[in-house]
C-alpha cells in the first residue's frame, strides 16, 4: 500500500486506520518533505522530487516508485494528490495500479462551492444563502446584517475563510482575492456542525454512515467529535449520495438550523477525521482495501458511541538518527 502525504494529519491517520485493519500491508510514504512524523509510521519512506504535478519528471518517479516497491493499491492523503491522480487516471490504469479515488465528476463538482450551490438549488435541496455582490449595501440587502462570511469559491476546510463584520472588512478581503469570492450567510452555530463519514458504491449507496457532532480547531480540522444519531442529518446524506453517486471514502459536511441541514462542502477523499472514525468502527482505508482491491462490498460497520478529542504531542529525533 502506498499513503500520500504523510507529512499531514490526513496521511497519518491513513496510516493508522492501515495498522489497524486484518489486513497485513506494508506501508510505503511519500512527502514533500521527510522532516515529520509521518516517515517513521512507514515501513518505507520516499521524499516527493521537486518539481510540479504537472511537470513530466513527477510522473516519471511515480512510475519507478510504483514498480520499485510493487505497489498495488494507492491512497490519496491530500486534495493535490487527489487533483493529480484523477488527471493521471488512464496513466495509472496501465501500469496497474489502483487507486482509492472518487468519481471524476464529484471531484471536479466539490472543487467549486458556487457551482455546487447552484447545483443543489436546482434540485430543490437546501442552499446556504449566497451572494457575489458589487457593493456591501447588496450584501446586506441580500443576506441580511453582519456577520458574513467571505469565503473562495474553490478550498476546503476554513482556509481562506474570513468574518466581515463591515464595509471596511468587505473592501480589505475583495481587494485580496482576484474575482474567486463569495460571501454567505452564517447559518447555524459552531454547536451546530457535523461531519459525516460516507463509504460510497458508485451507485448512489453506500455502507451506513457514521455522524459525528463535532467542534472545530482554529485550523479548521476536527478537534472534537462526538459520535451522534440524527435522522435529519442521515436523510440528508442518503439524499445526497444518491444524487451525486460518491465512490470510496466521502466527507459531508453540515450546519444546522433551525430543522434544516445545509451542506456545507462534500471532500470526495479521506478527510482529516479518518482516523477518529477508524477508533469508532468504520475503518475507510480497511474497506477500501477490500472494495478497490478485492472487489468485495464490505459489511456496514459496527459503530461505537462515544467522543474524541485531538491533542498536541512531541515527536523527537536525536541528531544521531539522522542519516
Amino acid at each position: 500500500m502506498l499513503v500520500t502525504g504523510v507529512g499531514a494529519i490526513i496521511g497519518q491517520g491513513i496510516i493508522k486506520s492501515l495498522r489497524k485493519s486484518y489486513h497485513q500491508v506494508k506501508v510505503v510514504g511519500i512527502d514533500r518533505s521527510d522532516k515529520s512524523l509521518g516517515p517513521s509510521l512507514c515501513d518505507v519512506f520516499f521524499k516527493k522530487p521537486d518539481c510540479d504535478e504537472d511537470h513530466l519528471d513527477y510522473l516519471t518517479f511515480w512510475r519507478w516508485m510504483l514498480k520499485k516497491e510493487g505497489i498495488d493499491l494507492v491512497l490519496p492523503g491530500l486534495e493535490v494528490d487527489v487533483t493529480f491522480f484523477d488527471k493521471q487516471r488512464e496513466v495509472f490504469e496501465q501500469v496497474g495500479v489502483v487507486v482509492v479515488l472518487n468519481h471524476k465528476e464529484i471531484i471536479e463538482l466539490s472543487s467549486d462551492k458556487w457551482v455546487m450551490g447552484e447545483v443543489l438549488q436546482r434540485y430543490n435541496l437546501p442552499r446556504i444563502p449566497s451572494f457575489i455582490p458589487m457593493e456591501w449595501c447588496e450584501a446586506l440587502a441580500e443576506l441580511g446584517p453582519p456577520p458574513l462570511l467571505f469565503k473562495p469559491k474553490q478550498g476546503n476546510g476554513s482556509r481562506g475563510i474570513h468574518y466581515l463584520n463591515d464595509e471596511a472588512d468587505f473592501h480589505y478581503w475583495r481587494s485580496k482575492v482576484n474575482g474567486n469570492w463569495m460571501l454567505q450567510r452564517i447559518v447555524g452555530s459552531d454547536l451546530d456542525e457535523y461531519t459525516v463519514g460516507v463509504f460510497g458504491l458508485g451507485d448512489g449507496s453506500a455502507l451506513k454512515p457514521i455522524v459525528f457532532r463535532r467542534l472545530l480547531s482554529s485550523a479548521g480540522n476536527t478537534l472534537e467529535a462526538e459520535v451522534v444519531e440524527d435522522s435529519d442529518i442521515e436523510s440528508s446524506v442518503m439524499v445526497l449520495t444518491k444524487l451525486f453517486r460518491p465512490l470510496g471514502p466521502t466527507n459531508y459536511q453540515f450546519r444546522k438550523e433551525g430543522g434544516v441541514v445545509y451542506l456545507l462542502e462534500i471532500n470526495p477523499r479521506f478527510s482529516s477525521s479518518n482516523s477518529l472514525r477508524t477508533a469508532f468502527g468504520y475503518n475507510e482505508a480497511e474497506m477500501s482495501i477490500d472494495y478497490f482491491l478485492f472487489g468485495k462490498v464490505p459489511a456496514d460497520p459496527k459503530i461505537k458511541k462515544g467522543i474524541a478529542w485531538r491533542y498536541s504531542e512531541d515527536f523527537v529525533i536525536h541528531d544521531s538518527n539522522f542519516i
